[in-house]
């Protein structure tokens, strides 16, 4: 679906993307048929040329926030060091954007990698060593997705169950705010209540809460979002009370969230999908405050539900009545404030 790009000069740094060539793994896939891995796999290139296209649709992307997703590690590199090898590469993405170019846009001009926290105090040397590749290395996640039914997620993508409240996990978690690192968080719908407690427990780290806390359509849950909203609702409403935690508005275009429940980029109209996002947008804003929420794309996952034009008018739409102030936050200022980009806003 082709659209007209509202509000054109509104500045964005899109907080949230990924980079990848999974072309070499989809043959190899226990579950091909899998929903998410069906969705990925509509985009298994995904680098410079693909991400400059789409940032560069008309919406006035001023830089990004590349989000691990475990691509180009080392190869012959130890289980705990080869995920620099992402880092290495998304540098170099940056670098590319950063030399002027392809214009004013900065992508990747903050890079959020991996490191395995369930390595405890061992965590500390890789977390330097990624710090040690970049100075656009700002942070970490480290997902927990875990459902009951592992056909919800699809088995590459199974963390073990309560990963948020592991002794070892914490042990490593504690080195974070140690080093000034951020963390950003995904697990899904039901698992909200681990994320709440992690967040007690470190009231001091800064912690992003992915993709709206991931509500749930699919699998078992398919026609439960209504059934589940106020539980969902709740556990945002107390998340938010912990001022260390941040949200990401998005994500709600994947497979996961069933909305909408079909893809690729399903060919709803932008309005069309900001009346299905409305409910779980305007909670997280009402709960956490502009100043504390952040709008996101999730390429190319979100791909699924809409390109990524029609996914920010979505977003447009759902800010008509925001202030001036509201809306430099939700596009931009949250995000350059948590992930250290003040420069891209000077």
């Amino acid at each position: 679906m082709t659209e007209a790009i509202l509000e054109p000069d509104l500045p964005i740094i899109d907080p949230h993307h990924h980079l990848w060539d999974l072309r070499p793994l989809l043959n190899v896939l226990p579950d091909p048929d899998h929903h998410f891995i069906a969705a990925i796999a509509r985009s298994p290139y995904y680098t410079f040329n693909e991400l400059y296209a789409d940032a560069t649709c008309g919406h006035n992307v001023i830089g990004t926030v590349f989000m691990e997703c475990g691509a180009f590690y080392r190869q012959g590199a130890g289980d705990d060091m080869k995920v620099l090898g992402e880092t290495e590469y998304v540098n170099g993405v940056a670098a590319q954007s950063a030399s002027g170019l392809y214009g004013d846009i900065r992508l990747c001009d903050a890079i959020i990698g991996h490191v395995d926290l369930q390595l405890g105090d061992g965590a500390r040397k890789v977390l330097e060593a990624q710090m040690a590749v970049t100075n656009r290395f700002k942070g970490i996640r480290h997902t927990a997705p875990w459902d009951a039914d592992p056909t919800v997620l699809g088995s590459p993508f199974h963390a073990p169950r309560g990963l948020y409240r592991d002794a070892t996990f914490r042990q490593g978690f504690r080195h974070l705010g140690e080093l000034g690192l951020t963390f950003d968080a995904w697990l899904l719908e039901p698992q909200l209540e681990d994320v709440l407690d992690l967040a007690r427990a470190f009231p001091d780290q800064p912690i992003c809460l992915d993709h709206c806390g991931t509500p749930l359509g699919m699998g078992k849950y398919h026609g439960k979002l209504h059934e589940r909203f106020d539980v969902w609702r709740k556990n945002i409403q107390e998340i938010a009370k912990c001022p260390n935690v941040v949200v990401k508005l998005g994500g709600l275009a994947m497979s996961f969230a069933g909305m909408p429940d079909h893809g690729p980029e399903a060919g709803l109209s932008s309005e069309t999908l900001a009346a299905m996002w409305r409910p779980y947008i305007e909670t997280c804003i009402e709960a956490f405050g502009p100043e504390r929420g952040m709008f996101e794309s999730n390429y190319p996952v979100d791909k699924w539900g809409a390109s990524y034009a029609v996914l920010w008018n979505a977003f447009k739409h759902l800010t008509v009545g925001a202030s001036a102030d509201e809306k430099r936050a939700l596009y931009a200022g949250t995000a350059a404030k948590f992930y250290g980009m003040e420069h891209l806003l000077a």
